[in-house]
């Protein structure tokens, strides 16, 4: 019986938010893409959360766009409130974070990759992948019989890999949404000697917009001044009327019902397999967890401007209906609120990311790369993020050029990735600003400044996009140097400004620049003793401002990073044999020949790697050489 063939250059499995930036990125660099999902009704897709970015996840964002991605633009056309969290504290942990119209959020990010040259999409499930003599990828198979060749492929799946939604004593195979799970290719990467894992996450109920009473929460609005995510979209274009969330509180009872309750939970009667998130727990977890705490945060928010469903963010929970009911009815403002959609849990399948390369590439098998909730993660971000460096990387391994590795130093991305590749994780990863070591020089406002090069280098950032940051850059650039030569006297007028400002007036001449670096004052405030400052962009001063303010900090910070990457440029042959490196402990030794770093600084990262095992391998190597005679 004949079957369906057809030639492409890379496959992507799955059109969530990792598999539509690798789909995007094969594609941009002009190579013949299909993109597969489960339905094409389910593009981009937000189960859960209808928002993005948030605290470190808004880093992601600015990243990926920097790097020629699409999430960011996408948020920008179908955000409904948009707001800087962590503006009370430094620049570092600024985050961006909108809220989502759900919908419109999928649509467009549909209409962009219908429209992109090069790129098929095809509503089909992948049940197998094959591979060739030398176990390097060469196609996928779907369940229909169909077979697609390629050069490379990239998995996306997320939650969908036999997945079960499961509240109280229900239980189905299903993917999110009740959309159909993905049943099949388990099977055949189990076959190919890939490590899986269970996994577990959860959402809210949504409620009806109509049965809340609002009177009774804390009302929460966006940012009067809107700052997109996208570096290459208009401030001016996003300005607009944004909708409100709101803010209520769990109680004693809720606690209680749900304590009493608790040994219906599938998540303590043991029903469910998977590992769950621990930064972001169900309801019933933080009563047992916080037992000390007598109410948690609830945030009610709209899932869109066309539909009365809320989302009841810090309620997820598996717990049975009734029981949803009885405890979503005690928290104020809900005491009648109806259910649109159950609280459910949903286990699905992964790997262990450990059997990847930093460029995610599996290291046994060559072409084959992996992103997003597959690989272990959580979040749309971190799984867009993935995306798009595996589909790049794989774009760049069918061209024959060299693959992008992002290290911790370079990008949140990078601190993303390395540690799904080193560390040992054995519950969903997400990410958070104490991750990253470096995060005064890794701010979301100078992710342009840091990626774009590496953007336009690979050929996903344009030309025109790319001089504007240059531009940008020398910009900043000159108003440093400027503000740190213009000298201002103890004159009347100044003396005045500061005395308005609580600031202590000046007994002789004083830089621009020292003025800035006081706790009181900022780059913005002193423009009115500054007559001859340029005309800039927000962007400009708000550059100019971090970086005379934290000048002493990000020096600091730049020779530490000058010291990471002495020991990242200690590279390391990936089929090393660490049993040949005597005095290495035992431990050591074995996770080093199980990990198999890339480098001596990926090798200290890896739990059970001691740094007198890190002194041990640096003097093995200065002794034998750098290639590790083998």
């Amino acid at each position: 019986m004949p079957f369906l063939k057809e030639e492409y250059d890379v496959a992507v499995v799955g059109a969530g938010h990792a598999g539509c930036e690798a789909a995007l990125a094969c594609a941009r660099l002009g190579l013949r893409t299909i993109m597969f999902t489960v339905s094409v009704d389910s593009i981009a897709l937000m189960p859960c959360n209808p928002n993005i970015g948030g605290s470190s996840k808004g880093h992601l964002v600015r990243e990926i766009d920097a790097l020629g991605g699409e999430m960011g633009k996408n948020i920008d056309k179908s955000f409904i409130q948009s707001k800087m969290l962590n503006r009370s504290k430094g620049p570092a942990v600024h985050s961006l974070r909108a809220q989502a119209d759900k919908q419109d959020y999928s649509r467009q990010m549909r209409r962009v990759l219908e429209n992109t040259d090069h790129l098929v999409i095809r509503q089909a499930e992948v049940g197998e992948i094959i591979t060739g003599e030398n176990n390097e990828i060469i196609g996928v198979k779907t369940v229909s019989g169909a077979e697609y060749s390629c050069k490379a492929a990239v998995l996306c799946t997320g939650t969908y890999l036999r997945a079960r939604c499961i509240y109280g004593d229900v239980s189905y195979y299903t993917g999110p949404n009740g959309l159909m799970a993905a049943n099949h290719l388990t099977e055949s990467l189990i076959a190919h000697g890939i490590e899986m894992f269970r996994f577990k996450t959860g959402t809210p109920a949504r409620v009806d917009k109509r049965t809340i009473d609002f009177s009774k929460m804390e009302e929460q609005f966006g940012d009067e001044k809107v700052v997109p995510f996208s570096f290459s979209t208009d401030p001016e274009s996003v300005q607009k009327d944004q909708v409100s969330c709101w803010l209520t509180y769990t109680n004693e009872e809720t606690h209680k019902i749900i304590r009493d309750n608790i040994d219906r939970s599938p998540l303590f009667s043991g029903a469910i397999e998977g590992t769950g998130p621990r930064y972001c727990p169900s309801i019933e977890d933080k009563v047992v967890k916080f037992a000390d705490k007598n109410r948690h945060q609830v945030f009610v928010e709209p899932e869109g401007l066309y539909t009365n469903e809320m989302y009841l963010s810090g309620m997820s929970s598996s717990l049975p209906e009734d029981v949803q009911y009885a405890m979503y009815h005690t928290v104020p403002g809900l005491e009648n609120a109806v259910i649109v959609r159950n609280a459910y849990a949903i286990e699905y399948d992964c790997i262990n990311p450990r059997q990847l390369k930093p460029t995610l590439e599996f290291k046994t098998i060559p072409g084959l790369f992996a992103g997003g909730q597959f690989n272990g993660s959580s979040g749309y971000e971190e799984a867009a993020a993935q995306g798009l460096i595996a589909g790049l990387n794989a774009a760049l391994s069918v061209k024959g050029q060299e693959q992008i590795i992002l290290d911790r130093s370079q990008a949140y991305i990078g601190v993303l990735i390395d540690d799904l590749v080193t560390k040992e994780n054995h519950e969903p990863y997400r990410m958070m600003t104490s991750r990253a070591e470096y995060r005064l020089l890794l701010r979301q406002d100078n992710a342009d400044m840091r990626l774009s090069e590496i953007g336009h280098k690979v050929g996903l950032v344009s030309d025109e996009a790319y001089e504007k940051v240059l531009a940008k850059k020398a910009a900043i650039e000159a108003e440093i140097v400027r503000v740190q030569e213009t000298h201002i006297g103890a004159n009347q007028k100044v003396q005045e400004f500061l005395r308005a400002h609580e600031s202590t007036e000046l007994k002789s001449g004083i830089t621009l620049a020292e003025l800035v670096k006081r706790p009181e004052l900022d780059y913005m405030m002193l423009a009115e003793i500054d007559p001859e400052r340029p005309e800039l962009s927000d962007e400009v001063a708000e550059q100019v401002n971090i970086q005379l303010k934290y000048e002493g900090y990000i020096k600091r910070q730049m020779q530490q990073v000058k010291q990471f990457k002495k020991l990242e440029n200690k590279k390391l042959y990936v089929d090393f044999d660490y049993s040949k490196v005597k005095g290495l402990r035992k431990e050591a030794m074995q996770k080093l020949n199980l990990y198999k770093p890339m480098s001596v600084g990926q090798a200290s990262r890896i739990s059970g790697v001691s740094p007198a095992d890190i002194s041990v391998l640096v003097v093995y190597l200065e002794q034998h050489g750098s290639r590790q005679d083998k």
